[in-house]
């Protein structure tokens, strides 16, 4: 059965979640980055991060995760999630999708957010998550303006119509599972 890993880069959960789905859900799933922000204004929602004291419980509950499943201490950008968010990391790994280096792009993406906490809004983003990633910046930002901006839109767009709730999330078939705490749920329905 069919597996897509829903994620965006602002989100410590799709962190955690980057970091094990392959293993928990199987390598073939397919990862699919989408604008987190049109999300939640889809649902009307506001993010756990915005208020307190779920900001700061949420931050603490991250932390001991990523602590639980081995990964580096998480640190956090400044002014996340606000002033951290951008739309170009993902239209940038959507770029990188059409090279053929999705996985490598979004693990360099993570890690320059929440394990160097240096964050992904800055003109230096593109060029910096490429060199860690082993990419050349060239061929992401060839395809950054037109497909990549495409892609993030239609993947978005997807996401809201077929009602997923957040990220991450996993989707197998048509049924959602929320959260990175979900992978299990998530391996067990596909079988």
């Amino acid at each position: 059965m069919t597996a897509r890993f829903r994620y965006d880069f602002n989100s410590p959960y799709a962190y955690l979640a980057a970091a094990r789905v392959d293993a928990i859900v199987g390598a073939d799933v397919a990862w699919e980055p989408v604008a987190f922000a049109f999300l939640l204004r889809a649902h009307n929602r506001e993010p756990w991060s915005f208020r307190e004291p779920t900001r700061t419980d949420g931050m603490r509950e991250c932390a001991q995760r990523a602590e639980a499943y081995g990964l580096p201490p998480l640190r956090w950008p400044p002014g996340w999630p606000v002033e951290s968010y951008t739309l170009a990391s993902l239209r940038a790994a959507w770029a990188a999708e059409r090279i053929g280096r999705l996985r490598d792009f979004s693990a360099a993406a993570y890690a320059r957010n929440f394990v160097d906490g240096i964050g992904l809004n800055d003109a230096a983003m593109v060029d910096d998550v490429c060199e860690r990633a082993g990419i050349d910046p060239r061929d992401v930002r060839a395809e950054l303006d037109g497909y990549g901006r495409d892609r993030l839109r239609a993947a978005t767009d997807a996401a809201i119509a077929e009602g997923v709730p957040g990220v991450p999330t996993v989707t197998i078939g048509t049924t959602h599972f929320w959260g990175d705490d979900r992978l299990e749920d998530a391996a067990a329905a596909r079988g």
